[in-house]
């Protein structure tokens, strides 16, 4: 039998019209006979194209408030039918089923409405039941019929009917079937996810739609790819498409300035996933002065961010500086002409968007998923474990330290003075190691630490910590507690002057 068939006969059913009237009026010239429903029947009818109700094939009526309205057997079994299957083709005709060739369905907007903040019988409302079923039935049947289930693929439909005159091959109809599962899977994933928001169950249901090829992973040997929306999330002004690393490297960046959100004008400079320069200031230019003299070495190649508009004296210095992407709110008309003088450079503009609320990565033959940290440490939380309390000065910056400590590779040790980041130790095997790290890396840019604060990602089991910092000019610290030596700590700063607060709450970054 030929796997090349000729459709004589399409279900048109859909929610979206837009691309619609070409196709339609392209059946009408190839004398395709179009079987519809509500109000795509009448879009149709309003084109002066003829078009057969289903409700004439059925003989019933769209009931329940528009919830039934295909479901029926003359209508799956015009889809399911098997051409080259002697039973069911002598069924067919007993039955009178019609034969449907085409079937062109879309979904109820189901996750635009749960985004849209809908109430819940809304919500309920646009679970799609006929149409899923119809996407489902068409493209398992792909040896005889072609399933359409998306609008953004009319045009490649609208090709392949038109080139072939109203033939399609088997191959066509099995690659749209493909893109069909793929429709009814996501969809099908959405409604899971948002029934189990809360994981009463505990199970992993990943679906994006959106994907790019990156031109390597983090190495060139490495294959890459990206999904999700980047577009939603940025616009991109300028420059190359970003890499694997880029990717990695602005998701630090976002969520390290998300704990900044509506503060004074702070610019971060991160590197492989760390911050190597933070400074909050009263004016952007200055904040990222002082952040890149946190560390102008590696700032080199690194992704700048800011939380608020960059001007045209920001712009000027970072001209000056060889990075990869720069990320902020907006830009000055002024700054942008000079940002782009660098062809190379990516400038972003952040949109504000919904990130995900988990974490997931591969580990062993299967996955870790963990929520996300949203604790950010705030004088609330804070518990005054030594007889020496910080001063204002020194609280503001201990809580400064603690939300960059939060935001970098475990161990670490973060250092700051007059909310500018001093040095951080990161990724060390011991906080002694990621301390001595700190210190000496600020005093390789000549930073005084006499009076900076000392933030740790978790607690002390041994006084070493304390002892080092205080002796390098530190004057406050503040960590998680609740090791069993706690007072170990406590005493030597009790000891020798210095005050420690306590937050409860960990921060490991692996």
């Amino acid at each position: 039998m030929s796997t090349t068939k000729k459709a004589t006969s399409a279900l048109i059913s859909v929610f979206h019209k837009d691309g619609l009237e070409p196709i339609v009026k392209k059946f009408d010239e190839l004398g395709i006979i179009i079987y519809s429903t509500g109000g795509t029947e009448k879009f149709i009818k309003d084109l002066g194209i003829n078009v057969v109700p289903v409700e004439d094939v059925t003989s019933y009526p769209s009931i329940l408030g528009g919830r039934v309205k295909t479901l029926h057997p003359k209508v799956f079994g015009g889809i399911l039918n098997r051409q080259d299957h002697d039973g069911d083709v002598a069924q067919m005709e007993e039955f009178e089923i019609p034969q449907l060739d085409i079937v062109i369905v879309d979904l109820y907007p189901f996750e635009k409405t749960v985004a849209s903040g809908a109430s819940e019988q809304d919500i309920i409302e646009k679970i799609d039941i006929g149409g899923i079923s119809l996407i489902r039935a068409a493209a398992k049947n792909y040896k005889d019929v072609l399933c359409v289930s998306s609008m953004e693929d009319y045009s490649d439909f609208l090709q392949v009917i038109s080139e072939g005159n109203g033939n399609t091959t088997l191959e066509d109809r099995k690659r749209f079937a493909a893109k069909a599962f793929n429709v009814s899977s996501h969809y099908d994933t959405a409604i899971f996810n948002y029934f189990n928001q809360n994981h009463e169950e505990a199970v992993l249901k990943i679906s994006e739609q959106k994907g790019q090829v990156l031109r390597y992973g983090e190495n060139p040997h490495q294959k890459g790819f990206f999904f999700g929306d980047f577009d939603a999330m940025f616009d991109k002004l300028h420059g190359k498409a970003l890499s694997y690393n880029n990717l990695l490297d602005v998701d630090a960046a976002v969520l390290l300035m998300n704990e900044f959100k509506g503060d004074a004008p702070t610019f971060a400079i991160l590197k492989h996933n760390n911050a190597c320069g933070l400074a909050q200031r009263d004016t952007v230019h200055q904040a990222y002065v002082d952040a890149l003299a946190g560390d102008p070495v590696s700032a080199f190649g690194g992704i700048l961010i800011s939380n608020t508009e960059i001007d045209l004296a920001t712009a000027e210095e970072i001209h000056q500086l060889f990075c990869e992407v720069v990320i902020a709110p907006s830009y000055s008309d002024e700054a942008l002409v000079v940002l782009k003088g660098k062809k190379n450079r990516i400038i972003l503009i952040q949109n504000k968007v919904k990130l995900p609320e988990t974490i997931v990565r591969t580990c062993l033959n299967g996955v870790l998923v963990q929520d996300k940290d949203h604790k950010t440490d705030t004088l609330a939380d804070l518990a005054y474990a030594t007889d020496t309390k910080p001063s204002a000065q020194q609280l503001e910056d201990l809580l400064f330290a603690s939300k960059l400590c939060k935001h970098t590779k475990s161990n670490t040790i973060v250092l700051a003075k007059n909310k500018q980041l001093c040095a951080s130790g990161t990724g060390q095997t011991s906080r002694v190691d990621a301390l001595n790290q700190a210190i000496h890396k600020a005093g390789s840019f000549d930073f005084d630490l006499n009076g900076a604060v000392m933030a740790s990602d978790a607690f002390f089991p041994f006084p070493d910590c304390v002892e080092i910092a205080h002796k390098a000019g530190i004057k406050s610290v503040i960590q998680p507690g609740g090791s069993i030596k706690d007072q170990l700590s406590i005493d030597y700063c009790n000891e020798n002057g210095l005050s420690m607060v306590m937050t409860g709450t960990r921060h490991f970054k692996h």
